[in-house]
């Protein structure tokens, strides 16, 4: 399953995807750029302390608490890409993952902002073997497209970067 999830207030309140126009994947990838190319809104997980909180909790889901199978994640300055194979339904992981994540960034002193995530998130389960290929690449690329790194493992939060990102040793 690919799932985004972006911060409140991310997109431009003006923003329009008319739907008789667009499929879901054109809109998901038309909302894709506006968030890799923001013009406004908060970037707060460009902080390093709070993408290390997405990040350990990530590792969380998946180590502690063996709600899915992590394959590849990506912590963007305003939103998350991940590849996952739930062994729950998603509700029962991502509403948690959400609420916690946004609970202790909010914690940080002079971050005083809510709602911390957008309520709504993408999902999109995977067909085949190509397809799960092109998503994680899609994901581990995500930071070179929009110019944060220039190659996948130069980008910090990651899967992409060796030994997993900074957190992947803390939490087990």
């Amino acid at each position: 399953m690919f799932v985004t999830f972006r911060l409140h207030g991310s997109l431009p309140v003006s923003r329009v995807f008319p739907n008789a126009r667009l499929t879901a994947g054109q809109a998901f990838v038309a909302m894709d750029r506006l968030l890799d190319h923001p013009k406004s809104g908060p970037l707060f997980l460009r902080q390093p302390e709070i993408a290390e909180i997405v990040i350990a909790s990530l590792y969380d889901g998946e180590r502690r608490f063996h709600r899915y199978e992590l394959h590849a994640f990506v912590v963007m300055p305003n939103h998350v890409h991940l590849l996952v194979t739930p062994n729950v339904p998603s509700k029962e992981w991502l509403g948690p993952l959400k609420g916690f994540t946004g609970h202790e960034a909010i914690r940080i002193p002079n971050l005083r902002t809510r709602p911390f995530w957008q309520d709504e998130s993408y999902d999109h389960l995977i067909r085949n073997d190509e397809e799960w290929l092109r998503v994680k690449r899609y994901i581990e690329w995500n930071p070179v497209k929009a110019g944060l790194a220039a190659l996948p493992e130069e980008f910090a939060f990651s899967s992409a970067t060796p030994g997993g990102s900074p957190a992947a040793g803390r939490k087990a």
